[in-house]
């Protein structure tokens, strides 16, 4: 059999040597602790499980949903939109629900990418913008995110010839892996340059109801022209802790709503009509729930930043996200390192190459384990006994 060419430009999947391992040290008996998977461990809100509940035993959900979503479910996150940044959208042709934004965000690339089409995506950055790029013939053209720089892109530094062949760029604020914030200026700069270069903007937002010290993230919608030239993906899994329902959303500039839309009723069949009715339920219930899950983040982070400062890892106090980025030590590769850290400590981390070169003297850590599992990685990592080579 002859299966496609673009299967063969698909990097294998990084960490299947670190995941045997721990499956092996797993069935050896060996307790792993894992910071490794970015899934909240507390509940989806039980409001919202008893809307769900309710609407399943409504006959008429149990039919096929339409790829655009309820009209409910639209005017509802028109309203959340609304209410939390101040940006007032049209629900017919600005909103788009969708089988969580991953599908979206891996959807859109076949609206602007052909063969030899360039994609600006950040490095490190979700794997998923270099991946989908390279499924729809594209070339991803990394724009570096350093610590020097706040983890922002130098627009800048992006050759004009780059520039001017580019159709798409991706960016992520609150960032996923370095958990750094973008403020509206920056959104407003990456606004010009779009103009400049007839470039569309795909700003992923999912981690902006993930905030610590209580300092709320802007949405790229708010800054002024985005409607002009971009839409913002955002997500209802890290603000209500529903990652396993599979919701999400796309908003912004109508044509290129209407071109996703356009893909997705060719390719789904919408979201089940139970759960669009539990995420009405969600955003449009009580909202203290946010804040609770962040407070507890925030302790969380703050016991992990500490512990990770102590042993040698350098590590920027992320402003939100589920995300620590750490600095591994002179003479180590993030892989090196989470390969010492599995054996010796018997704990799970990521390692910072599989978002991109730029990572690769980073790890990860999420810091969505129970409270008891985190106390003893903390415990666990106090012992490592690395630090320089």
């Amino acid at each position: 059999m002859q299966f496609a060419k673009r299967l063969d430009r698909l990097p294998p999947y990084l960490f299947v040597d670190i995941n045997r391992r721990i499956a092996d040290l797993r069935a050896k008996g060996v307790d792993i602790v894992t910071f490794a998977i970015g899934d909240p461990d507390m509940p989806t809100p039980s409001h919202i499980i008893e809307r769900l509940c309710w609407e399943a035993h409504v006959p008429a959900n149990h039919r096929y949903p339409e790829s655009d979503g309820l009209p409910e479910l639209h005017d509802a996150i028109a309203e959340w939109y609304e209410s939390r940044f101040g940006v007032k959208l049209d629900p017919n042709t600005e909103v788009l629900p969708l089988i969580g934004s991953k599908e979206g965000i891996g959807h859109i690339a076949l609206c602007f990418v052909e063969s030899g089409s360039v994609v600006l995506v950040p490095d490190p950055g979700y794997p998923v913008y270099s991946m989908s790029t390279m499924i729809a013939g594209g070339q991803p053209h990394y724009m570096p995110l350093t610590e020097e720089r706040g983890f922002l892109p130098d627009l800048d530094a992006i050759p004009e010839s780059v520039a001017g062949k580019a159709t798409l760029m991706w960016l992520n604020y609150p960032n996923n892996p370095t958990g750094a914030g973008a403020s509206l200026e920056f959104f407003e700069r990456a606004v010009a340059f779009a103009r400049k270069n007839d470039v569309a903007i795909c700003h992923d937002a999912p981690y902006t109801e993930v905030y610590f010290e209580g300092k709320k993230p802007p949405s790229f919608m708010q800054a002024a022209g985005a409607r002009d030239v971009g839409v913002e993906f955002h997500s209802l899994s890290k603000t209500y802790h529903m990652t396993g329902w599979r919701i999400g959303m796309v908003v912004g500039n109508k044509d290129m709503v209407r071109a996703l839309f356009t893909v997705k009723s060719n390719l789904d069949s919408g979201i089940p009509q139970a759960i669009q009715l539990a995420a009405v339920e969600a955003l449009r219930g009580p909202q203290g729930v946010v804040s609770h899950h962040n407070q507890v983040l925030q302790q969380r982070r703050d016991r992990l930043v500490e512990v990770l400062q102590r042993i040698g890892l350098h590590t920027r106090t992320p402003d939100g996200t589920f995300y620590v980025w750490a600095k591994v030590p002179e003479g180590y590769t993030g892989v090196e390192l989470t390969r010492e850290l599995l054996e010796q400590v018997h704990v799970a981390v990521t390692p910072g190459i599989g978002y991109g070169a730029e990572g690769e003297h980073y790890i990860r850590f999420s810091i969505t384990l129970p409270d008891d599992r985190l106390e003893e990685g903390i415990r666990r990592l106090a012992a490592w006994r690395g630090g320089s080579r």
